[in-house]
């Protein structure tokens, strides 16, 4: 919080705590599912199709689009106050279009855990939700002292999240960063993109201990498992994906999940 009293999103833009109930839309599925759990449900009058959780409070609110693929006029006519975005879900040209008739813009961009803890505290900060915010901040204060508690298995590993082309996070991404907490190395392409395309090749099997083949946004299957794991003779896992890339309060079951993985 500045001097100012307001509150600083990724980006550094000062946003005040609002006076009224605002109207509040989502491209981020994410932080959709964050603000029902500071209940905020009653707020949120436009989300994406990918914005599923907490499904009993998503249902009744209207969806604008996908998180690159928005509705902008869908949008206008829902006369929001407030947007929340991402830096990496959210393309740039379609948050400014929409930045010239929404008031407020709240830019999000999380690269680690410990990140949720001012992502809750601002958004908390903003809606008037704080005592929300401070109690899922202490809960996922608790989740990563155990976490990071557990007795560590170095592993390196590949965390694939596409395929036709493959692809695979760099280690600078909130995914790598989950899994390094638990003492995984996340394979490096020869690339400096953040989410890298690969071939799968003698040299790359040989690099990882383990790939781990996620069921987001790419539908892994056991059987894309299977078959992977009998192509490169290394072991290959499912790994639910929603719970290893997903910021926001989904990170404290997630940390929970990330232990169960590394116990296996």
């Amino acid at each position: 919080m500045s001097a100012h009293g307001a509150l600083v999103d990724a980006l550094g833009r000062e946003h005040r705590p609002v006076d009224a109930p605002a109207r509040i839309v989502s491209l981020v599925p994410s932080v959709t599912e964050l603000a029902c759990d500071l209940g905020l449900a009653s707020q949120l009058v436009g989300r994406t199709g990918f914005c599923i959780h907490p499904a009993s409070a998503v249902a009744a609110i209207p969806k604008i689009g996908g998180t690159k693929d928005v509705n902008i006029e869908k949008i206008r006519r829902l006369a929001p106050t407030h947007l929340l975005v991402n830096i990496d879900e959210n393309e740039k040209p379609t948050v400014d279009a929409l930045a010239q008739f929404v008031p407020h813009v709240i830019v999000t961009h999380p690269v680690a855990p410990q990140d949720n803890l001012a992502l809750y505290r601002l958004l908390g900060g903003i809606f008037g939700a704080q005592d929300a915010a401070e109690l899922l901040c202490a809960q996922l204060e608790h989740e990563l002292a155990l976490t990071l508690a557990q007795p560590q298995c170095v592993r390196r590993v590949l965390y694939a999240i596409w395929r036709d082309p493959w692809m695979t996070v760099s280690a600078d991404t909130y995914i790598a960063r989950m899994l390094a907490l638990v003492g995984w190395t996340q394979w490096t392409a020869p690339s400096e993109r953040r989410y890298p395309e690969f071939r799968w090749s003698g040299e790359v099997a040989d690099a990882v201990d383990e790939v781990l083949l996620s069921t987001e946004p790419f539908r892994f299957t056991d059987a894309h498992a299977d078959a992977l794991e009998r192509q490169i003779g290394k072991p290959v896992r499912l790994v639910d994906g929603e719970m290893l890339s997903w910021y926001g309060s989904r990170a404290i079951a997630g940390l929970r999940y990330l232990r169960e993985l590394a116990a296996q």
